[in-house]
């Protein structure tokens, strides 16, 4: 046989495909299914495991405060802020949201006389407290000295700010604070004013300390 006759013969025998049998075949078929189905079918562990469920709210919890000297009963849910039960639960929207952090004094009011940010407190934990917002300061028609001395010296402009930061200034000359500009802008500088009404709002604050109008 010629060299090239032999190459031919080997090529042959390399590249013809093997004889599969029908049973090969049918069995190798099946085993593919079986993966498949396997791959798509839950597993008996995740079958097992029970549906989510909703998670519930909160029970209320009952609360007693005094609000502008008025007596108030309360149920709130104990995630709810005092700034929150004020504007939502007893209408008393003069304390503003501005926020909800803790760093623009927007929310400011008394609690048993100190001045707090009332965003940042849970009503559930000061039941027996006694609250003071910017609607129990004027008595009837009179307003409190130093809301009619922001009025005197255009403490504010937008107005959003103006209840928070009276009653931060009431809070900071009670306190002692307010015996120089540079001492109230210190004390008040938790409170911010985005109008940029400062000069009129040290002006009222120290116009009321000096007279002791309070």
């Amino acid at each position: 046989m010629s060299q090239d006759a032999q190459h031919t013969e080997q090529w042959r025998s390399t590249s013809a495909p093997a004889h599969v049998t029908r049973r090969a075949a049918l069995q190798a078929a099946a085993g593919a299914m079986a993966l498949a189905g396997a791959s798509s079918t839950p597993s008996q562990a995740q079958q097992a495991q029970p549906a989510p469920t909703a998670a519930r709210a909160p029970e209320q919890a009952t609360i007693r405060l005094v609000v502008n000297g008025q007596p108030r009963t309360l149920s709130v849910d104990p995630r709810q802020s005092i700034l929150d039960v004020l504007r939502e639960s007893l209408n008393l929207t003069g304390t503003k949201k501005g926020c909800n952090a803790g760093a623009c004094g927007a929310c400011t009011v008394l609690l048993d006389g100190r001045r707090i940010n009332s965003c940042l407190a849970l009503a559930a934990m000061h039941d027996g407290a006694e609250i003071t917002t910017i609607e129990g300061l004027a008595e009837g028609d009179k307003l409190h000295p130093l809301q009619q001395a922001f009025i005197d010296h255009e403490g504010f402009q937008c107005g959003y700010c103006t209840p928070g930061q009276i009653m931060s200034g009431v809070a900071c000359i009670a306190e002692g604070h307010a015996r120089s500009p540079e001492q109230i802008k210190a004390w008040m500088s938790g409170n911010i004013c985005r109008c940029g009404a400062y000069a009129g709002i040290v002006e009222a604050i120290t116009e009321v300390a000096k007279e002791g109008k309070l």
